[in-house]
């Protein structure tokens, strides 16, 4: 079995720009380390996003490790309350839970409140268990503006519909509700319980001492993407007892992880934007690839500039991905015979839509037994052109593998 380290650079991929010459960002970003992935190896594409599913990154990132999110999504609350460690019962429903910033007339401003302070956001969530926590609703803190709710008990279900609210910036909240999926008492009480919560949560928010004279204050609250206690088949059982490690600051990638029995490093300083902690990710991935088989090196910050509809920040973080996290690992390992790497997103987020769409990702794997092709760098117009093709499902780490 060989060793296999795949780079996830979330949210990277996108659509030719004008500006930038026709070119995506990451085709016209300085980014030596990614097109010698390319030029040494196989380019192709992978789809991540299958029909019928949110396209958000949960299900991304499970397609990438080839977790089957069409056979066995359980919605991102439960799985970044694995991550959190939070016990769920068999009745419990966990939410994914954004503290956003709403205009005084009811616009969604911003999905993360201006990528809210840990420490803030921390507080907030603290300050709403202790005015609002019972023994139906639970609050919990997460990193910076990505949070949980848990409802408990069996008069709830998770049988709503809801809007992500990363794709719905500048819309009126009226139009953003949760919609029941079902004619059931208890979908039909959940929707009432959550909307009557968001109103007190909301006012207690607006009117809390850390959101007063904020460009972009914490002032509501978004709950989306829930469901019950996850079962996810296990790593090492997918994939003849290989050892996987995953390196990430975010609780739905950690998450993911450890439903599926892999070791998730924590690395100090790991913000899941611009500013976190490159070298400590590096480092860990290192170690951790020296007794695992499989090291997933995930960063956060290209999506979230995505989202901002950055692209001077797109850029930015995209060299900094390659320059910081890319090129040491691949130095660090070059002496190796027995490695083989693969860079790829989880999803395009397009500057001009500042959302997630499903086109298939560029994808490019060298390294041990790899072949080259002809496609010479990294990128979303070339990469369909390479001999790897479209691969989808298992496929990759299969490859990455040797199996």
């Amino acid at each position: 079995m060989n060793k296999a380290v795949i780079f996830l650079a979330d949210g990277m991929a996108d659509l030719p720009i004008a500006e930038l010459g026709g070119k995506t960002p990451v085709e016209y970003a300085k980014t030596p380390a990614m097109d010698s992935i390319a030029a040494n190896g196989m380019s192709g594409t992978f789809f991540t996003l299958p029909d019928g599913l949110p396209t958000s990154s949960d299900v991304a990132n499970m397609s990438v490790l080839g977790f089957y999110p069409e056979k066995n999504y359980p919605g991102r609350g439960p799985i970044e309350a694995v991550s959190q460690g939070i016990e769920l019962a068999p009745d419990d429903i966990a939410w994914r839970c954004n503290l956003v910033t709403v205009s005084p007339d009811g616009v969604l401003l911003d999905y993360s409140s201006g990528h809210l302070d840990e420490t803030k956001a921390r507080i907030l969530m603290e300050d709403l268990q202790k005015e609002f926590g019972s023994d139906l609703v639970s609050f919990y803190p997460g990193v910076s503006y990505r949070n949980l709710l848990v409802l408990h008990g069996k008069k709830f279900s998770p049988n709503l519909d809801y809007h992500k609210p990363d794709s719905s910036q500048g819309i009126h909240m009226s139009e953003l509700k949760l919609t029941a999926l079902d004619d059931k008492a208890e979908t039909a009480f959940t929707k009432q319980f959550l909307e009557e919560l968001a109103v007190k949560t909301d006012e207690f928010l607006r009117n809390h001492k850390l959101n007063q004279n904020c460009e972009s204050p914490a002032n509501a609250i978004w709950p989306w993407s829930p469901g019950r206690k996850p079962a996810i088949a296990g790593f090492a059982e997918r994939y003849n007892g290989a050892r996987g490690a995953i390196v990430s600051a975010v609780d739905v990638v950690k998450g993911i992880g450890k439903c599926a029995g892999m070791d998730v490093i924590e690395v100090p300083g790991a913000t899941g934007f611009i500013d976190t902690n490159y070298a400590g990710k590096v480092a860990a991935a290192l170690k951790a690839l020296e007794d695992h088989d499989l090291v997933y090196i995930h960063v956060e910050a290209i999506d979230e500039c995505s989202h901002m509809g950055d692209m001077k920040l797109k850029l930015q973080a995209i060299e900094d991905f390659d320059s910081k996290v890319v090129a040491p690992v691949l130095e660090a390992l070059k002496d190796r015979n027995d490695v083989r790497f693969a860079i790829l997103p989880d999803h395009p987020v397009p500057l001009s839509l500042r959302k997630h769409t499903t086109t298939p990702v560029p994808l490019a794997v060298c390294g041990c037994g790899i072949a080259a092709d002809d496609v010479a760098f990294y990128g979303e117009s070339v990469a369909p052109t390479g001999k790897l093709g479209k691969l989808a499902g298992d496929q990759l780490v299969k490859l990455l593998l040797g199996l």
